[in-house]
């Protein structure tokens, strides 16, 4: 005999999948109505709830619920940062949420994400150099978290070594990619001399 969440799970996933997300969420409110503190089931009614029908409003109460019921749930804590922390006006609650997070566990997704936030909202690039190296540490040949690593160099930080030597490794992990190696083409052409040192800034007289 099927058990009663993983029959209500599936069948809301089949539904969330078919496009059907209303059915999606009408199944997981119903099964919750007969099992309220069903921590999984409601996850999977947030991430619905959030995705497919783009209402964060009520996809965070749903996980404030589970916080509520469980304080260290880290896959909630986690899907709770994730979308708040596309929107600044939840920045500061979202730091608190990220330290809390980080606390329990330590992961490459965890540090990754973290990262694109103190980067995208925050905007403390020294410190999201910090956690994308953490990620990298736990993950080494991740392209996603190494190819943001690159991002921030180039673009924020401007250490243009260390963006060439993120690139070199990054086109042995995607050997295939013609944007990653464009981008390094293109550094190597405007920062580098032809002797692979970095070009030095050159400032002219002022004149009168």
């Amino acid at each position: 005999m099927v058990e009663p969440e993983y029959g209500a799970c599936s069948k809301a996933k089949r539904q969330y999948e078919s496009g059907n997300v209303q059915g999606a969420v009408d199944t997981l409110e119903d099964y919750l109505v007969t099992d309220p503190h069903n921590l999984k089931a409601r996850l999977h009614l947030a991430q619905y709830v959030v995705y497919g029908k783009k209402d964060v409003e009520y996809g965070l109460m749903q996980l404030d619920i589970i916080l509520d019921l469980d304080p260290e749930y880290t896959d909630a804590l986690l899907a709770k940062v994730t979308v708040m922390s596309k929107f600044k006006k939840y920045n500061d609650e979202t730091d608190a949420l990220f330290q809390r997070l980080i606390d329990l566990k330590q992961s490459s997704e965890i540090y990754h994400t973290y990262a694109r936030f103190l980067r995208n909202q925050i905007v403390d690039f020294e410190k999201a150099a910090l956690y994308y190296e953490k990620a990298l540490e736990l993950a080494p040949r991740n392209p996603d978290i190494r190819q943001n690593y690159c991002i921030l160099l180039l673009n924020d930080i401007k250490d243009y070594p260390k963006a060439k030597r993120q690139l070199e490794i990054l086109m042995e992990l995607k050997p295939n990619d013609a944007q990653v190696k464009k981008a390094y083409d293109r550094l190597i052409k405007e920062k580098f001399d032809k002797d692979g040192n970095l070009k030095q800034k050159r400032f002219g007289f002022l004149k009168r």
